[in-house]
């Protein structure tokens, strides 16, 4: 795996406002609110998305696979960051795995743990912010929406 730059607080946490903004669209259109972003190794923001398995009714649009698909075809890779507002699924983790993305940027793992020990285990760098607005944003979500947050985690 291709390891990026080291990754700053201060980038990480501006990576992740795109994520949570990501996250606010898919919540405001219904939907189950989990932004994500693909950065290049430069920093370049590659693509964008969010959670719209609701709004597709497409149990495949993750906010990962949306911000991995809105980036097009990429030549590669590695030195690219995931960053997502929650830990990554088993789907996304093995997306991340599937085509070398380097670094995970992650929100927040308190009201979901997913694939991202797999992923530092498989070389991945994980970089978990534990950010209290991600928390907060999910926890509201989960007990205002149970059934359908139980349906999104394969409950």
């Amino acid at each position: 795996m291709n390891t990026p730059d080291p990754l700053d607080q201060a980038t990480a946490r501006s990576w992740l406002a795109t994520a949570v903004a990501e996250a606010r669209a898919g919540l405001a259109e219904g939907g189950i609110p989990i932004g994500a972003a693909l950065y290049g190794a430069d920093g370049t923001l590659l693509g964008r998305g969010h959670n719209r398995r609701v709004q597709d009714d497409d149990p495949s649009v993750h906010g990962e696979t949306d911000a991995f698909r809105a980036a097009g075809r990429q030549r590669s890779y590695r030195g690219t960051t995931m960053v997502t507002t929650l830990s990554p699924c088993w789907y996304c983790s093995g997306m991340v795995r599937q085509f070398g993305i380097s670094r995970v940027v992650i929100g927040e793992a308190a009201t979901f743990h997913g694939g991202h020990d797999w992923l530092a285990e498989h070389g991945v760098e994980i970089v978990l912010l534990d950010d209290p607005e991600c928390v907060r944003m999910m926890t509201d979500f989960i007990e205002k929406n149970p059934a359908l947050w139980n349906e999104d985690i394969g409950d």
